[in-house]
C-alpha cells in the first residue's frame, strides 16, 4: 500500500503567534516600501582593521550589525517620528529607542530588544547583540528581553539576499532591513571604481509615515554609514 506523499506537522506555540502578529500587521498596517543604496566601503575597511583585536579583547565577533544600528538611532533621534506607534486617534512617539532585532532559528523568527539603544557605543551594541542572540538561539530568552520594541532593524543579507519587503513588527511604525554587501562598479568622480555597496529596505506604517519623512531619514541613514572612516572609534 502507497504512503501518503503529503504530511502535516504541528503548529507550535511560538509558529502560532508569528502567524497573528504578521496576520495583524499586514491587515492593520497599509504597507508602503523604499529602498536606498549605501556606499559602505569604508565601513568595510574599519571593521577588517578592527575585528581580530575586538575579537581578542572582548571575545565576541566584531559584525556590520552595531555599525548599522549606530546610523539608524543617530538618524531616529533627528527623525524621531520614524519612532512612533499608531493609536487610533493619536500618535504615539516613543521617547526611548528601543531596538528590535530579527533573529531566526530553523523554524521561528525572535523579537529581542536593545533597550536604549541610542546610549549605547558601537562596542557595547556589539555585546548587547552578541548577548541577546545567544539567548535567543538558546531558548533562555525572558519576557523583557522580548518587551518594548519601538524601531526594527534585520539583516537578511548573510542569505544573499540583495532587496527584500519586510513585514513592520507589529505595531511599530517602520522596519528597516539592510541586505548583501556586494561590489560593484559604480561611477564616482566621472570614474568607474568598484565599491562595497549596500541596499536598505524601509517598510513603513502610511498612517503615520509618508514619502517625505521616510526619504530624508534613509538618506540620514545613508549618511551616516557612509561617514565611517578609519578613525572611528568603538568605545
Amino acid at each position: 500500500m502507497n504512503q501518503p506523499r503529503d504530511y502535516s506537522i504541528d503548529v507550535t506555540p511560538i509558529r502560532d503567534t508569528i502567524a497573528k502578529r504578521t496576520m495583524q500587521s499586514k491587515t492593520e498596517i497599509p504597507h508602503a516600501w523604499m529602498l536606498i543604496e549605501a556606499d559602505v566601503t569604508n565601513l568595510v575597511q574599519l571593521r577588517n582593521k578592527l575585528k581580530d583585536e575586538f575579537r581578542r579583547r572582548e571575545g565576541i565577533n566584531l559584525t556590520y550589525l552595531p555599525f548599522f544600528i549606530k546610523a539608524v538611532v543617530s538618524a531616529i533621534k533627528d527623525y524621531p517620528m520614524m519612532n512612533s506607534a499608531w493609536a487610533t486617534d493619536k500618535i504615539i512617539i516613543k521617547r526611548d529607542i528601543n531596538l528590535s532585532l530579527l533573529i531566526g532559528s530553523e523554524d521561528s523568527v525572535l523579537s529581542p530588544v536593545i533597550k536604549n539603544a541610542d546610549q549605547k557605543s558601537i562596542a557595547g551594541l556589539a555585546m548587547d547583540i552578541d548577548e541577546i542572540t545567544k539567548k535567543a538561539r538558546s531558548g533562555k530568552l525572558t519576557l523583557s528581553d522580548m518587551h518594548g520594541g519601538t524601531f526594527t532593524v534585520n539583516h537578511t543579507g548573510s542569505f544573499g539576499s540583495i532587496s527584500s519587503n519586510p513585514t513592520i513588527n507589529y505595531p511599530q511604525a517602520a522596519i528597516l532591513t539592510y541586505e548583501s554587501i556586494v561590489k560593484k562598479p559604480v561611477v564616482l568622480n566621472d570614474m568607474i571604481a568598484v565599491r562595497s555597496m549596500v541596499n536598505l529596505c524601509l517598510s513603513l506604517d502610511h498612517r503615520i509615515l509618508d514619502g517625505v519623512i521616510c526619504g530624508r531619514f534613509l538618506q540620514r541613514v545613508k549618511e551616516n554609514l557612509e561617514s565611517y572612516d578609519l578613525n572611528t572609534q568603538l568605545y
